[in-house]
């Protein structure tokens, strides 16, 4: 494994790391503390098991089938054929920055964009680019359980809109936080 992508890895896994531990041991508990530590397992274990596989690609062991780089060369994306002309912005037609309302872009590209694009690469296009993919499930499993968190914690934030839209909140308080509701009862 080259060097920059073995410290990308132990920057990420060390993150995730401490952040498992800070919100088991240091963080005020909150509704969402369980699927936080969740989120951070899940992290863990995908950032792990990426990393084995790519030293078993390194160690001339079972060859992937997408080549050294570990990347698919699905036509179109990520080292395949380039994208044709014509297609504006960052990623294909995605608008780049400018072209959307900033207040929109956050909801756009974390909760709509980022997602299809990852899981339509990954469930779809690398499964019909290479057939038998090792990891397939065990991977695309873990990416579904983490847009699935993501989807919680928008929930929570829309939660939070409409109780400042409806005049409900008097203060910002953490909607996630049990003696916030508790006091109120």
């Amino acid at each position: 494994v080259p060097g920059d992508i073995a410290l990308a890895y132990l920057l990420q896994g060390s993150f995730y790391g401490h952040a498992l531990y800070a919100t088991a041991y240091m963080d005020t508990w909150r509704k969402d503390s369980l699927v936080m530590l969740l989120h951070h397992l899940v992290t863990l274990a995908l950032l792990a098991a990426s990393y084995a596989f790519r030293i078993l690609q390194s160690h001339g062991e079972p060859q992937h089938p997408w080549g050294a780089g570990g990347s698919p060369k699905i036509h179109g994306v990520m080292g395949g054929s380039p994208m044709p002309s014509g297609r504006g912005g960052c990623a294909g037609s995605v608008p780049c920055h400018g072209d959307t309302d900033p207040a929109l872009s956050p909801f756009w590209f974390r909760l709509y964009w980022f997602p299809l694009k990852v899981l339509y690469a990954t469930c779809h296009c690398s499964l019909q680019a290479v057939p038998n993919i090792p990891f397939y499930f065990f991977f695309n499993a873990l990416l579904l359980v983490l847009t699935l968190m993501n989807i919680y914690w928008f929930l929570y934030i829309v939660l939070f809109v409409a109780k400042v839209l409806l005049g409900q909140v008097q203060e910002v308080n953490d909607v996630r936080e049990y003696d916030v509701e508790e006091s109120r009862k």
